[in-house]
């Protein structure tokens, strides 16, 4: 029996670049043709996709990211996962699991070269989401950040920004595993700061929403901290560096602050002279890096993060929504802090 390629595939297209906080209406689906089908080439029908913080930048026109920004008209992409339905590579037959990066569209025709050695999995090792959050990027970002980055020390006091989202939570549970002593969190509600205690190994967590950053690490840290692990920015960044002791490291992973409307434009300004000082004061390092930068490191993470999850030691958690049609809202939701652990949106079984 001979498969044919389908000759379009819904997608989801920036319509126009966000006037402030982004809407649903600046997003649409639409049908958008495939190409044919080449020689090392495959079609792949998308199960689940990431929806990630970083996705916020790339809807600006200024181009600061490390990848490219969106443009209007155009399809979005970003990490997904998905199953071969056909190949014209003998290596990766159909029905091989996959991980790309042409989401946000049910099927894609990618290079076979594409996957690379990270992109293969095996479902029968861990639950399909799973590999696109505590064994995919989010979950190396928080072990490279940890490990390599801020060189976590056993008996380290460490505190983690955004702590409910996919990395944060990956990395209260790492930090743990890795000889902590002690890990603190910073989320958004007293619900999610409840769960970081009870179910992802912090032993305390703050709502930013509530009382200064500041304030609340000189109660739940109030012998200092030694790593803060950055998703955030702003404030936040203010506040651990004043927190930090002699010889503290920061790995700085992300700056949600620094992106969106009016209703973050206090957290932009909050990074000054008075607060950099404390760097040189106290030795600190602080040192900003890109995950895939990092890729050497990908085998020991997964082996040992696999082992982790086999053992029960570590606990995945996602927000999963239905549909391509409800992605755009999937995107609003995280970034309004509308998920615990990874945000994914499912396309199908």
């Amino acid at each position: 029996m001979t498969t044919v390629t389908p000759r379009s595939t819904p997608v989801v297209t920036l319509v126009r670049r966000p006037d402030g906080e982004p809407r649903t209406s600046d997003f649409a689906v639409e049908e958008r043709p495939l190409p044919p089908l080449g020689e090392g080439q495959l079609l792949v029908r998308n199960l689940y996709m990431s929806v990630d913080p970083s996705m916020r930048g790339r809807l600006e026109s200024t181009e600061k990211h490390y990848t490219h920004n969106f443009t209007p008209g155009s399809p979005l992409d970003g990490r997904a996962l998905g199953v071969v339905e056909e190949s014209r590579c003998a290596s990766v037959p159909p029905g091989t699991y996959v991980r790309h990066q042409l989401g946000w569209r049910e099927r894609a025709v990618l290079d076979a070269a594409d996957t690379d050695g990270a992109g293969r999995i095996d479902p029968r090792l861990a639950p399909l989401p799973t590999w696109l959050g505590l064994l995919g990027q989010t979950g190396f970002t928080a072990y490279v950040g940890l490990t390599r980055i801020a060189a976590l020390r056993p008996g380290d006091t460490v505190f983690v920004s955004a702590a409910a989202g996919a990395v944060g939570t990956a990395a209260g549970q790492f930090a743990r595993l890795l000889g902590a002593d002690h890990v603190v969190g910073t989320a958004g509600g007293p619900d999610k700061c409840a769960l970081l205690v009870k179910e992802f190994g912090y032993d305390a967590a703050a709502d930013h929403r509530a009382e200064p950053v500041r304030d609340a690490l000189a109660r739940i840290a109030p012998d200092g901290i030694d790593v803060y692990f950055d998703n955030v920015g702003g404030e936040q960044l203010a506040a651990a560096l004043h927190a930090l002791r002699t010889g503290g490291r920061v790995a700085l992973c992300g700056m949600m602050s620094q992106f969106g409307g009016d209703r973050r434009t206090e957290g932009r300004r909050t990074v000054d002279i008075n607060h950099l000082i404390q760097a040189v004061l106290k030795r600190l390092t602080l040192c900003g890096f890109i995950v895939r930068d990092h890729d050497d490191l990908r085998p020991e993470f997964e082996q040992r993060v696999a082992g982790w999850l086999a053992e029960g030691r570590v606990t995945a958690r996602e927000t999963v929504v239905d549909g391509l049609e409800n992605a755009a809202g999937a995107l609003l939701s995280l970034l309004d802090g509308g998920n615990v652990g990874k945000m994914l949106v499912r396309l199908g079984d």
